[in-house]
């Protein structure tokens, strides 16, 4: 066997996971192939076996399933994959009905197949330390834990009890596992701690000769009852209907996991396995696992593991960071920054306003003490590290300087300016713009290679992309810098090259407008918001329009064409520019900051927004005729055309980036695994023949020039 260690020696058969050239143990094939000849093995020595181990050589215990050969599963495979499911299993159960004891010894995580590794044993020894985590998050990758994890689970903890850790993914801790008798013993970290659990579990074996698992044993109850038993199947009602509101049925995983809960529970254990296995191989089949690994396991972790962060530079975070503007962007950032420990300059016209900014993170903060989930003394230290001021003269010192300032050329130049040079040596700035090139922001800069664009989204507390922006002059240290000031606040940053708009405000630009042109064609509103919801967008585009204000939307359009009249060049509007233009200057309709917009925002308590009723008599038309296919299609088509013209543009240059930024920055549907993994996943053959066919009903947005073509061909992964 090469990815596992094997020996028997005084009865206890010790099973080390440890599989080569890996950081971690995983199921790949060599680790399959090698269970089946551990089974035979330990039905070999099953006279002299008194007891088993399973223990890892690695940091953590086991990580869980192949998932790059996931990847390259397709339909057709579903039998195959079947198989080897059910073999694994096998393998599984030869260790448990072994007759004999077996003792899980977890001194690191346990994630997905992994925890079903870990499940394997009748009794589970865990290190308790908070840096552990256990727990079967195959949900949000469009899979479900079916290597015997549903089964197990749901016989563990019952219907009521497993649902949030199998249909939410919840992951949990050692403490929490013992306290819900997944964990039968804890270990106080330390060097001693893998001999301790040792030592705890051969005197466990000693003492438990015949142990099996609870559902082996003659007279067991699943805990809160069958599906059957009143209590259940009152829930069982209105289950399915709560998971469908959730998915909008766009997502399989939460679904089939909630019926192979349901049904294994009617049948025996070995008819319930066979159950799971068919679901899992169903699912790992399918396009929405295979979008959704390659988005938030391999991009994700690409993001994480700083793929896009240029030169080799040291590892950076800024001891002291000035933010120029404590609005609504400022103040948030603020607070992102002092959470995590770093000593922040609040600066705004006057002192009054700088205090009125920080204390939106007094209000967070104290939400999160009177909810028990922060000390009052961890809210002070928070709040000490924001000094909020209106002389410009605290900002000297620092590392770095973000303005967040209006969306105005000339403002932005002055206090770039007035900031720069209170910067500490080795200093840069930042622009936090949203669609103002950085190119020409950076020509008010001093050191226009110190000056990058760093984007945040609203609200920043929320919001976990920042997209970093490298203007024509901006160095490889500067970027690296500031990718590495990003992630030590939390967040994910994605790397893109200067344009206007950017990527994010781009391709967002294309939603929302998409949706204002199909209003003026004469499509119902209700019909436009109801496709943005259908199609997987956290909300429709007229709602998104609103919440970033109409009045936005207009001053963008006229810097634009301020800017371009400069150039010596004319801004030519979209048709949902041209209306948003009108509901702001013929009807006084600024957006929800404004209390009116596309919706009404009735100021009565408990009464929710609902579409302007003139937008009807306005621009309905009975003769417009439409369909809920085209709608989907023109919202999602037109995001992913965008993307992919960023890419032949050279504005974006990873296909990981322009997935995660579309998921995590503009709301892309994550069922679809992000923009370019949306045209990877219909096909790319399919994606054009059905721009095409848009770009003919509804407009040069949707047309694919030969160079975009060949970008898309170009970034296609390889797995």
């Amino acid at each position: 066997m090469k990815t596992i260690q094997y020996s028997l020696a005084d009865g206890i058969a010790t099973i080390t996971f440890d599989e080569p050239d890996s950081p971690v143990n995983t199921m790949c094939l060599q680790w399959q192939q090698d269970m089946s000849v551990l089974a035979a093995q330990v039905l070999q020595d099953k006279d002299a076996i008194k007891g088993v181990l399973l223990a890892s050589a690695k940091s953590t215990f086991f990580a869980g399933a192949d998932l790059k050969g996931t990847m390259r599963l397709k339909p057709a495979d579903a039998g195959a994959a079947f198989a080897e499911i059910e073999i694994l299993k096998k393998n599984f159960r030869t260790l448990e009905m072994l007759g004999k004891p077996v003792v899980s010894l977890l001194g690191g995580t346990a994630l997905g197949g992994g925890w079903e590794v870990a499940l394997v044993g009748h009794h589970r020894i865990a290190i308790d330390s908070p840096k552990i985590q256990f727990g079967l998050p195959e949900v949000t990758l469009g899979l479900l834990p079916g290597a015997s994890g549903v089964t197990k689970m749901t016989r563990h903890l019952g219907l009521m009890g497993a649902q949030p850790y199998l249909v939410e993914g919840k992951l949990f801790s050692p403490s929490e596992a013992k306290g819900l008798g997944l964990v039968h013993d804890l270990v106080a970290p330390g060097d001693n701690a893998a001999a301790e659990m040792r030592n705890r579990a051969l005197a466990w074996i000693a003492a438990n000769p015949g142990a099996q698992h609870p559902w082996e044993a003659k007279g067991y109850k699943v805990p809160g009852g069958l599906p059957s038993s009143p209590a259940v199947a009152q829930m069982l009602v209105v289950a399915p209907a709560m998971i469908k509101k959730q998915t909008r049925g766009l997502y399989p995983a939460p679904e089939a996991i909630m019926a192979c809960m349901v049904e294994g529970l009617q049948v025996d254990f070995e008819t319930a396995l066979r159950i799971e296995s068919r679901y899992l191989a169903r699912l790992m089949t399918g396009s929405n696992a295979r979008a959704m690994i390659n988005t938030f396991f391999f991009n994700l972790n690409a993001i994480k593991s700083g793929q896009a962060r240029p030169g080799t530079s040291p590892r950076f975070k800024p001891a002291k960071v000035g933010l120029l503007g404590a609005g609504m962007m400022g103040a948030g950032i603020a607070y992102c920054q002092a959470a995590k420990g770093i000593a922040t300059v609040l600066k705004d016209v006057s002192l009054e306003k700088a205090e009125l900014g920080k204390s939106y993170s007094a209000k967070l903060t104290q939400n999160r003490v009177d909810k028990g989930r922060m000390s009052a003394d961890e809210q002070k230290k928070i709040l000490d590290r924001i000094a909020a001021t209106g002389d410009l003269a605290d900002l000297q010192g620092c590392d770095l300087i973000i303005e967040a300032v209006f969306e105005n050329r000339e403002l932005k130049a002055r206090v770039t300016k007035e900031s720069e040079p209170m910067l500490a040596p080795g200093g840069f700035f930042a622009s936090n713009t949203s669609t103002l090139p950085i190119t020409g922001l950076a020509t008010a800069s001093a050191a226009a290679n110190k000056f990058i664009g760093i984007h945040f989204f609203s609200p920043v507390d929320k919001m976990k992309l920042v997209e970093i922006i490298r203007g024509r002059e901006t160095d490889d240290e500067t970027v690296a810098r500031a990718y590495d000031y990003v992630q030590a606040i939390g967040k994910m940053p994605i790397v893109v090259n200067d344009s206007r708009g950017f990527f994010t405000s781009r391709v967002f630009g294309t939603f929302v407008m998409e949706g204002a042109a199909m209003l003026g064609e004469g499509i119902p509103a209700a019909a436009i918001e109801n496709a943005g919801i259908q199609c997987g967008m956290p909300v429709g585009p007229l709602a998104v329009l609103d919440e970033t204000a109409l009045t936005l939307s207009l001053h963008v359009m006229e810097q634009t064409r301020a800017d371009f009249a400069a150039e010596g060049k004319t801004y030519v509007a979209t048709p949902g520019e041209l209306l948003v233009a009108d509901l702001v200057r013929k009807h006084n309709r600024p957006g929800r900051a404004g209390g009116a917009g596309f919706y009404e925002y009735p100021t009565e308590k408990g009464v929710k927004k609902f579409l302007w009723p003139q937008l009807k008599p306005l621009f309905e038309k009975s003769q417009t005729s439409w369909s809920i296919t085209d709608l989907k299609d023109r919202l999602l088509y037109r995001q992913a055309v965008e993307t992919a013209r960023c890419l032949s543009e050279n504005v974006l240059t990873t296909v990981h980036e322009a997935n995660i930024g579309s998921i995590f920055g503009i709301g892309f549907p994550a069922w679809t695994g992000g923009a370019m993994q949306f045209i990877y996943g219909m096909g790319i053959e399919a994606f054009e023949a059905r721009a095409a066919e848009l770009a003919q009903k509804f407009g040069s947005g949707f047309t694919l020039t030969d160079e975009v073509k060949a970008a898309i061909r170009t970034y296609q992964p390889q797995y």
